[in-house]
C-alpha cells in the first residue's frame, strides 16, 4: 500500500513537470501566433490575448516586401553552401581521424573539440578584421565560412562518434571481396553512418536558416542596394535578421508583419527538415 502511494506521488510529480515543460516550450509559439494574426489596433489593446478575428493582412504585407524574399534567398544560399561543406569536410575529416588513430590525428581531433568551447563573441572582433582584410566582410561567403568555422568541430565530433561504431572488419571484408576504396566508402561506411548524416543535416539546415548573431555582428545585413523600382534592400540580410529588423524597426504594424514572417519561417524550416529526415532515413541501414 505504501509503495502504491509512493508510485502515485512520483507519477503525479513527473506529469506535472512534463506539463510545465510543455507550457514553457509552447508559450513562445502561442505569442508568435497571436501577434501574427492581430491588427495594429487589436495589438495595442491586448498583446497576449488570442485575436478575436484572424487578420491576414500581415501575411500579405510580408510577401509584398522585397527585402523579405531577398533574405529568404540569402538564407537558402548560405544554408545550402554550409550543408555541402559541412558534409564533405567534416565527414571526411572525421573518417581520417578515426581510421588513422595516431597521436597527430588525435591532437587534431581534440583541437577541434577545444574550438567548440570558444564562444563566438570572443573571436568576433578578430574575425571581423580578418574578413575585412580579405574583402569578404560584406559578402555571403564571409557568413558561410564563419558558420563553418564555428560549428565544424561540433560536427566532426558527431561524425567521429558514428564512424567509430562501424567495425573496421566490415571495410576489410569489402576490400577482400575486391571492393575499391570508393566502393567501400559509398557502399559500406556511408550507409552505416547515415544516422549521423541525418542528424548533422538536420542541425546544419536549421542552424543555417536560423543564422542571426553572426549576421548581426559582422554585416548587419549591409551593404545596401537600390533596385530599379526605387526600393532598397540589404544584400547580406538573412531571414532571422530581417524578422528582427521588421519587429523592432517599425511601428505596431511591423510587429504583426514580423511575426507573420516568423510563422512562415517556421513552416518553411519545418517542411524542409521533415523532407530531409525522410530522405536520409530511407537510406539508413536497418540494424
Amino acid at each position: 500500500m505504501r509503495h502504491t502511494k509512493k508510485y502515485k506521488i512520483q507519477t503525479a510529480v513527473r506529469v506535472t513537470v512534463l506539463w510545465l515543460f510543455a507550457l514553457i516550450c509552447l508559450a513562445p509559439f502561442y505569442v508568435a501566433v497571436c501577434y501574427a494574426f492581430k491588427s495594429k489596433t487589436e495589438f495595442a489593446k491586448t498583446k497576449l490575448a488570442f485575436p478575436t478575428t484572424l487578420y491576414l493582412q500581415n501575411f500579405v504585407d510580408a510577401f509584398e516586401l522585397k527585402n523579405y524574399f531577398n533574405s529568404v534567398k540569402n538564407s537558402a544560399i548560405v544554408a545550402i553552401c554550409v550543408v555541402i561543406l559541412i558534409v564533405i569536410i567534416c565527414s571526411m575529416s572525421a573518417y581520417i581521424i578515426t581510421r588513422k588513430n595516431n597521436k597527430f590525428y588525435n591532437f587534431i581531433f581534440y583541437f577541434f573539440q577545444m574550438v567548440i568551447l570558444i564562444p563566438f563573441q570572443t573571436i568576433m572582433f578578430p574575425l571581423y578584421r580578418e574578413l575585412y582584410s580579405l574583402h569578404a566582410l560584406s559578402t555571403l561567403w564571409g557568413l558561410v565560412f564563419t558558420e563553418l568555422g564555428v560549428y565544424m568541430g561540433y560536427y566532426i565530433f558527431l561524425y567521429a562518434g558514428f564512424i567509430k561504431s562501424v567495425p573496421i572488419a566490415l571495410e576489410e571484408a569489402a576490400k577482400i571481396d575486391g571492393a575499391t576504396k570508393w566502393q567501400t566508402l559509398t557502399r559500406v561506411t556511408i550507409p552505416n553512418i547515415m544516422p549521423s548524416i541525418t542528424i548533422c543535416l538536420f542541425l546544419t539546415i536549421t542552424n543555417g536558416f536560423k543564422l542571426f548573431d553572426q549576421n548581426l555582428a559582422l554585416t548587419n545585413g549591409q551593404p545596401f542596394e537600390q533596385l530599379k523600382d526605387g526600393s532598397v534592400i540589404k544584400t547580406t540580410e538573412m531571414l532571422a535578421l530581417n524578422i528582427y529588423n521588421t519587429f523592432y524597426g517599425q511601428s505596431l504594424t511591423g510587429k504583426g508583419v514580423a511575426q507573420a514572417k516568423a510563422v512562415i519561417f517556421f513552416i518553411l524550416v519545418a517542411g524542409i527538415s521533415i523532407i530531409q529526415l525522410k530522405a536520409t532515413r530511407s537510406k539508413e541501414v536497418q540494424q
